[in-house]
């Protein structure tokens, strides 16, 4: 089965995306976008971003966590101990989604096809996790869709697709 890998994430100006172990901020309209695109998916992320979720692993995806620690159990999700093997252990069809932190991203990011980006229209200088820097040169825009702050979303926001050229 053909996997495509994509990497889903909300990037500042700055190329923050975390801080605390946590978002940058609360961006409602990124929620729905995140969920609408990675349902019935399956997902791969580090343990540390598979602990921030309230309610343990994110319902309707294929949750992968990869982790160094050999004896971790995880609710809800497979463990992986590589990227390899988290790949091997994709179960459901179509697109795949690597969802974080900043060293999945850095090691899964070879293997990337596509790109879905939230980009805030803003700095957080206090961030402490990071999106590894994109060629533009490697890179074409498939889609681009501004939004405008609001009543729930505190700041200007694009969701942004890149495919690699």
């Amino acid at each position: 089965m053909e996997k495509q890998l994509s990497a889903i994430v909300v990037v500042a100006r700055d190329n923050s995306i975390g801080k605390n172990g946590g978002l940058l901020c609360h961006l409602p309209a990124d929620l729905k976008h995140f969920k609408t695109l990675t349902m019935s998916h399956s997902i791969i992320m580090g343990r540390h971003t598979f602990e921030s979720f309230p309610k343990g692993a994110l319902p309707g995806r294929q949750n992968i966590v990869i982790t160094r620690q050999n004896d971790y159990q995880a609710l809800g999700a497979t463990v992986a101990h590589s990227p390899e093997e988290a790949l091997e252990a994709v179960a459901m069809p179509g697109e795949v989604f690597v969802i974080g932190g900043e060293q999945i991203y850095r090691a899964m990011m070879p293997l990337v096809r596509v790109l879905h980006l939230t980009r805030i229209h803003a700095d957080f200088p206090d961030a402490d996790a990071h999106f590894p820097l994109v060629n533009p040169q490697q890179w074409r825009v498939v889609s681009k869709e501004a939004h405008k702050a609001d009543e729930r979303n505190p700041y200007d926001y694009d969701f942004v697709t890149l495919a690699r050229l």
